[in-house]
C-alpha cells in the first residue's frame, strides 16, 4: 500500500456507510426509494457532486462493489477500517447512507476546512466526517476493533483519538443532517 509525502495532496475517497443491519428501520435503509432512486445510489451521487476523486461503499453490497467490513457486526467503525484496508493513505468523505437531505455544497465546507486534525466534523455530528487516512488512523481503528468493550468502538471515539476539528452549522444546514434511524423518521422527511 502506497503512503503520500507531506508535500504531495492527498486524494480524496467518498465512502457511503451502508453497512448496517438496519434493525430499527425493519428493512434495508440503503434500498429505500429517494427521488426515484434507492438511498444508496442518492448519496454515491451527493458525494460524486461534491468532488471526490471516487466513491466506495462499505458493506456487502455487490451491486455496488462493496467493500465488506473488515470485522463483521462492528458498528460503521467496522465498515470504515474495511474502507481504510482497500485504500492508500488520503482523506476519506464518510456519509451514512441515511441522510437522503444531505447536499454536496455542505460536503464541500468539510472538503475544503483548513485543518491539521485528523478529522474535520460539524458540531455535535459525528457523520458525515472528513477522515485522514494515515498510519495513525489505521492503528487507531485497529485498537477500537481489538477492544473487548464493543461500546468503545464507536466513530466519537476514533475522531477524538485522531483530532477533532469542528465546524459550526446554522440552523438550515443542521436540518440536512437528519438521519433516517426509523420507520416513523422517514415518513417525516416523506411528508
Amino acid at each position: 500500500m502506497r503512503t503520500t509525502t507531506a508535500t504531495e495532496p492527498l486524494p480524496c475517497i467518498g465512502v457511503v456507510l451502508a453497512g448496517g443491519r438496519s434493525s430499527r428501520m425493519g428493512r434495508d435503509k440503503a434500498m429505500l426509494p429517494w427521488q426515484g432512486h434507492p438511498l444508496i445510489e442518492h448519496q454515491i451521487a451527493v458525494l460524486q457532486a461534491s468532488g471526490v476523486r471516487e466513491v466506495k461503499v462499505s458493506g456487502d453490497r455487490p451491486a455496488y462493489h462493496g467493500v465488506t467490513d473488515s470485522v463483521p457486526q462492528a458498528g460503521p467503525i467496522g465498515g470504515i477500517a474495511g474502507i481504510a484496508d482497500s485504500c492508500e493513505d488520503g482523506e476519506l468523505l464518510i456519509v451514512p447512507v441515511d441522510m437522503p437531505r444531505l447536499q454536496p455544497a455542505l460536503l464541500q465546507r468539510l472538503l475544503t476546512t483548513a485543518s491539521t486534525a485528523g478529522c474535520v466534523r460539524f458540531t455535535d455530528h459525528m457523520l458525515p466526517t472528513r477522515l485522514r487516512l494515515d498510519t495513525h488512523c489505521r492503528d487507531t481503528l485497529h485498537a477500537l476493533l481489538a477492544a473487548s468493550d464493543r461500546r468503545a468502538r464507536s466513530v466519537r471515539a476514533l475522531q477524538e483519538r485522531v483530532g477533532v476539528h469542528e465546524i459550526a452549522l446554522s440552523e438550515d444546514e443542521a436540518a440536512q443532517l437528519i438521519d433516517c434511524n426509523t420507520e416513523q423518521t422517514w415518513r417525516e422527511l416523506n411528508a
